[in-house]
């Protein structure tokens, strides 16, 4: 990114932002857009650094990455003080939309203290993606698209300069990490329905992300072959340390039945013998199942750090692979991008 040639970040004027994805039509607008390349560059630049990595390893938090960490443990208070409410409807319990409002009440100034003092002005623009990560209150339910707004958020972060490249992994194994865990508590708490879930052939009701960058701390030094995800044994000794394994742990906390069945996605998955094959290629399945679908980025706000301006003629999407590879061991030979699990090939 490139916005002048001042020695300190030149001056934004930022935006509140704005659904700008109006119908299918738009779609390649989107694709051909300089948000939607830096989205595909953010996912793939976070996966390579955080290659061998764990989530409970020390790492050097910079202030805007424990400020919202702090924002993060304030949700969690907010939901703790606001709980679900005796209703008839199993599902979608009401109280969500109270917690909602208070974060809607709280998110500018929560978003405005976590920031720079020469970033304050930001937060009007940040604080769009940020409320938009938590689910929809009219229909209290959350998916892809409510992860993908956090991650906008989180790379609207390095955009401005508000965090830099070397704390990719702070924000991975803390921030991120712990966004999850609040998504998840969320979803249980106030049974919220998955948004656009596609059943059995999708990856997950609720999450991607950290599918793909759970299989990136896999890519490098993994203590498990992928075979071995499935096992009890495996899930029970690594899930707070693996981001991939504390998403098999929660789906196995939240459906009964054989893995097969409730998750075939994964389930097929399991075979594929290379993690840094799974990790490629979730990141070719999120472009067809998630980035490409317009009743997803419909939803996508649109500012002066996110934009629909055309990328230059030339340029091309980030390959991941290209990234992954050269950490691999030596005798492993590279392998072509895996095409058995994308979304709704059914085995």
């Amino acid at each position: 990114m490139s916005d002048g040639d001042a020695d300190v970040a030149p001056k934004r004027n930022f935006v509140v932002p704005e659904k700008l994805i109006k119908s299918a039509a738009d779609m390649e607008k989107w694709e051909k857009s300089e948000a939607y390349y830096d989205v595909i560059g953010f996912i793939s630049s976070m996966a390579v650094a955080l290659q061998g990595t764990r989530n409970s390893q020390n790492v050097t938090m910079p202030p805007v990455v424990e400020n919202l960490s702090n924002v993060l443990d304030r949700l969690e208070k907010l939901a703790i003080e606001t709980p679900p409410i005796d209703q008839p409807a199993r599902f979608g319990n009401a109280a969500f939309k109270v917690w909602f409002q208070k974060v809607q009440a709280e998110s500018m100034k929560l978003v405005t203290d976590a920031l720079p003092d020469n970033l304050k002005d930001a937060a009007q623009e940040l604080q769009v993606y940020f409320v938009e990560s938590f689910g929809n209150a009219t229909r209290i339910d959350y998916g892809t698209g409510h992860e993908l707004a956090f991650v906008m958020f989180l790379m609207c972060l390095f955009k401005i300069g508000a965090i830099e490249r070397k704390d990719e992994v702070a924000v991975g194994l803390k921030l991120f990490q712990k966004y999850i865990v609040l998504a998840r508590k969320l979803q249980v708490t106030y049974r919220m329905e998955p948004a656009g879930s596609h059943g059995v052939w999708s990856l997950d009701d609720f999450q991607f992300i950290p599918f793909i960058w759970g299989s990136a701390q896999l890519a490098v030094n993994s203590p498990i072959e992928p075979a071995q995800f499935v096992e009890d044994k495996t899930i029970d000794k690594y899930k707070k340390e693996l981001m991939f394994i504390g998403c098999i742990d929660y789906i196995r906390q939240v459906k009964t039945g054989h893995f097969a069945e409730h998750s075939n996605q994964l389930w097929s998955i399991s075979a594929v013998p290379q993690w840094s094959k799974i990790s490629t290629g979730l990141i070719k399945m999120y472009q067809k199942e998630v980035l490409s679908k317009f009743p997803v980025i419909q939803h996508v706000y649109f500012g002066s750090i996110l934009t629909l301006q055309p990328v230059k003629p030339g340029t091309v999407l980030p390959n991941p692979r290209l990234g992954m590879i050269p950490r691999q061991p030596a005798n492993v030979p590279a392998a072509p991008m895996p095409p058995k699990f994308e979304a709704g090939d059914k085995m």
